[in-house]
């Protein structure tokens, strides 16, 4: 029996060997986490740019939800939700009051948290718009990302997502994201019961809207009595520089997802928030998890949740993504090979001039790993960038001039 890991390569080949082949990692092995930096098992620390695709906004193993997860582990891990226990009235309040909902229902992952929302919404469109039975329709977007479940797959256009997983659930339209006549049209639809959106596309490749977007989309939601849907997994716990991505344009959800930096990573915890109208439509024995809810990841998200608010993590992310904006607006000028920057707060991306089925991004980012600096290509040629929002100035500059070095020594 293998009980510890000697090397990398051995770590790889077990993976490969056992494991199945449904992800691409980049050839790094690691083994510990502390706030902004990763280790791998040979002992080489990264700057991580990853940060678990948003997951771990407060840094890795943050020590304030470490102590939280240690200290309500000793006492109890789960109960199931057959009976009450003493953390969960504390987070579902705690989360109410920090995003100003009247309920909230704890799941685990992002796309179970998506699965509660297409529920709610679908419930909320029969019993309370008057939708007839199995008519209900949700608008989603072109290029979204909101898990890979065969419900949510049945409303991606992503082929990879896509490709081989049919028959499709029905009950979805696809519009273009960012398009103000498009959402004019398709939620004028009288069995439109919810638009499910992301306020950026992160998986996609951080695609951010023109101002006024979520703020004209959430307009059309309440004049034709459509739900806003919002998607704030990537996005929100401060990530783009505000505790939510649609609190840039003073927009509030009627269903609000949540989910990976809940936890500032360290368990999988995912919840969803509405008002009484919509969340009590559904029953007792109609939805439920026999991990969501659990009193551990109760505790947990209280803590993480304190800490973004203490350490004024939004505020720090906010005013070095634009340092970090600038930085890479200068790389622009000196290399062909960026061709567009974009982002908001700590969630950016760089386009690199080169078609999505080249391999020039993929190449960059093991470069970018061999001087310390951890990130992944998403759709091909795009590289997102996203730090743990503990990162300060002068690590981000150091960050920036690994990015930089590394792409204007490519192809020489």
């Amino acid at each position: 029996m293998i009980t510890a890991i000697t090397s990398s390569q051995e770590a790889i080949e077990l993976e490969e060997n056992y494991g199945a082949h449904n992800y691409h990692p980049l050839p790094v092995v690691l083994t510990r986490g502390d706030g902004v930096f990763l280790w791998d098992v040979e002992g080489k620390r990264y700057y991580d740019f990853l940060s678990a695709y948003s997951a771990v906004n407060q840094g890795h193993c943050h020590p304030r939800i470490i102590h939280a997860l240690i200290a309500q582990a000793k006492e109890l891990t789960l109960t199931s939700r057959a009976f009450y226990n003493d953390k969960l009235g504390i987070a579902e309040k705690y989360v109410c009051d920090t995003f100003g909902y009247d309920k909230a229902l704890f799941m685990n992952s992002g796309a179970e948290a998506n699965e509660t929302a297409i529920k709610l919404a679908r419930k909320w469109g029969y019993t309370k718009k008057g939708i007839e039975d199995n008519k209900a329709v949700i608008v989603v977007a072109r290029k979204n990302f909101h898990g890979r479940t065969t419900t949510i797959i049945s409303a991606s256009s992503d082929p990879s997502a896509r490709n081989g997983f049919g028959p499709f659930m029905p009950g979805f339209e696809m519009i273009e994201y960012d398009n103000v006549a498009a959402l004019r049209q398709a939620l004028a639809n009288p069995n439109v019961c919810g638009l499910w959106i992301e306020p950026i596309q992160g998986e996609a490749g951080v695609y951010v809207p023109q101002p006024g977007y979520l703020k004209v989309a959430a307009d059309l939601c309440k004049q034709h009595s459509v739900l806003l849907m919002m998607d704030e997994i990537q996005t929100g716990i401060a990530r783009t520089g505000m505790m939510l991505a649609s609190d840039h344009e003073e927009v509030h959800p009627d269903i609000l997802i949540l989910g990976k930096a809940l936890s500032g990573g360290v368990l999988p915890v995912s919840v969803v928030l509405a008002d009484d109208e919509i969340m009590l439509v559904i029953k007792p024995g109609e939805h439920g998890s026999t991990f969501g809810g659990n009193p551990l990841a109760a505790a947990i998200v209280v803590e993480a949740l304190q800490v973004v608010k203490d350490e004024n993590l939004a505020v720090n992310a906010a005013n070095l993504g634009e340092v970090f904006r600038d930085r890479m607006k200068g790389l622009m000028e000196k290399t062909s090979l960026v061709k567009l920057v974009r982002g908001k707060g700590l969630l950016n991306a760089i386009v690199i001039n080169d078609s999505p089925e080249s391999e020039t991004a993929w190449n960059l980012c093991v470069q970018f790993a061999a001087h310390g600096l951890l990130a992944k290509p998403t759709h091909g040629n795009i590289i997102r960038l996203a730090p743990p929002l503990v990162i300060t100035e002068e690590q981000i500059h150091e960050c920036c001039d690994i990015i930089e070095s590394v792409v204007l020594k490519y192809n020489q």
